[in-house]
């Protein structure tokens, strides 16, 4: 069972605390890591699956989408954050991954307005009696540890009131953020409240708010004796430095950022996702520099290991990963997939692959004309791939977006439809695009390339 006494968490933060950052963290010396908050209604219709390509449980949408990622090595350390207003819908959630995860947290503290219009978040701190229903329905139903969290109510007696409240729930500890709902980083966090509020009560408090006072792993230590608090819960300083929970010391960023970066193409999250924790987070001192606009320009792994100059890891993990690949993309779309057959070298490893509604697989895939000077275009590949194969031939949709004259393309084979994300100046691009989203979900590699 786990203990919130004396640990140094990874606090939840949006785009921030998937797998991949999670697990670099832990492996830095964190005791407890946090998801990103996932809100309930995400998560109603997702099914569990076990990826055994990748070693992770899956938790995905009817569409395909994997809304929530996680796995064995983090699964005693682990806590699932929630956005909720509905304690039934809580604890379906709850159960779902109540035996892939070590504990359950409540958001109830973030001022945003889209929480606060779905009565989640920090709406919920004006109301006591759905906190009440919401905690106590899951710390009942639950054989893992609820906790919630929550921010500073304007006075300490208000505070002291809710947190005794919650206490009654039988949760098993409390993140305060200290500082008041309207309150952001830029403003200091209140120490000395929060330090009668810990005072007030038995039930363990995790003290969170401090990243500016945090810039070694001591610090962590030393904001957890300023406040009183049973445990420390850390967001944005460890988003620019994981390292700090490095009891050793912190690393370079270099290093961190390599780390991550292996992590992230490993696990496969959204590429978007990996760019904004380097580029705004771990390598954010560089971005004025030619290496950093180059960073912030790249839109697949390849792009941006070059730009780093991380091109032999790249490499490896694209050599390592092929059958992975695609196997795990045969799996999803169920093409045929035979494990010791040649394996095509993927054109876009870092394509977030998505599944819409009527179908159609779709990735973020730009065509770009300077990687086929002298060899054939992707379009052209493809229709000629059919014709070898004796596939009726590729037919190709192609719209123009008014506002900005720019062209999408959906390219169909097979009865599937296949188109990228991104909208291209010209029309002939755009089916290039989309015939390299089909080709790369196939597996299809033309050998002059």
């Amino acid at each position: 069972m786990l203990d919130y006494r004396d640990k140094k968490i990874l606090a939840p933060m949006v785009r921030i605390g998937t797998l991949p950052f999670r697990l670099l963290c832990l492996r830095y010396g964190a005791d407890i890591v946090y998801s990103q908050e996932i809100i309930d209604f995400k998560m109603l219709h997702c099914s569990r699956k076990e990826n055994k390509v990748l070693g992770t449980i899956d938790f995905t949408a009817p569409d395909g989408r994997c809304v929530f990622r996680t796995c064995a090595e983090e699964k005693s350390r682990v806590v699932f954050q929630m956005g909720t207003a509905n304690a039934a819908q809580a604890l379906k959630i709850a159960k779902l991954v109540e035996n892939d995860v070590a504990g359950i947290d409540i958001n109830m503290g973030c001022p945003k307005p889209f929480s606060i219009a779905g009565g989640m978040g920090a709406a919920l701190l004006s109301q006591p009696d759905k906190i009440k229903e919401i905690l106590t329905t899951l710390a009942h139903g639950l054989s893992i540890p609820v906790t919630c969290k929550i921010r500073l109510l304007p006075t300490i007696e208000e505070t002291v009131e809710l947190v005794k409240l919650i206490e009654s729930c039988g949760v098993a500890a409390v993140g305060i953020h200290a500082r008041y709902k309207n309150q952001r980083s830029s403003t200091r966090c209140h120490m000395d409240i929060l330090k009668q509020v810990v005072a007030s009560t038995s039930l363990p408090i995790i003290a969170n708010g401090g990243s500016r006072y945090i810039k070694c792993y001591d610090d962590i230590e030393k904001f957890r004796q300023e406040t009183g608090a049973s445990s420390v819960m850390v967001a944005s300083a460890m988003m620019f430095d994981p390292s700090l929970f490095r009891k050793e010391g912190k690393l370079p960023w270099e290093t961190i950022a390599l780390e991550f970066f292996q992590l992230g193409m490993s696990l496969q999250p959204v590429f978007a996702n990996t760019k904004y924790i380097i580029a705004a987070g771990l390598a954010v001192t560089i971005l004025q520099s030619p290496k950093g606009e180059a960073l912030l320009a790249s839109r697949t792994y390849q792009e941006m290991a070059n730009a780093m100059g991380w091109q032999e890891v790249f490499e490896k993990l694209e050599r390592d990963m092929s059958h992975t690949e695609v196997a795990e993309s045969c799996s999803r779309f169920g093409i045929p997939f035979v494990v010791g057959e040649p394996c095509p070298k993927y054109a876009r490893l870092s394509a977030d692959t998505e599944v819409s509604e009527d179908g159609t697989i779709e990735m973020h895939v730009t065509f770009q004309l300077t990687q086929y000077r002298d060899k054939p275009t992707p379009k052209t590949a493809l229709l000629e791939w059919a014709r070898r194969n004796g596939k009726v031939q590729p037919s190709f949709e192609t719209i123009e977006r008014s506002k900005d004259r720019t062209y999408k393309s959906w390219c169909t084979l097979d009865g599937k439809k296949y188109s990228s994300s991104f909208w291209e100046k010209k029309k002939r691009s755009a089916e290039h695009a989309a015939s390299l989203v089909c080709m790369d979900v196939l597996g299809i590699k033309d050998p002059r390339w």
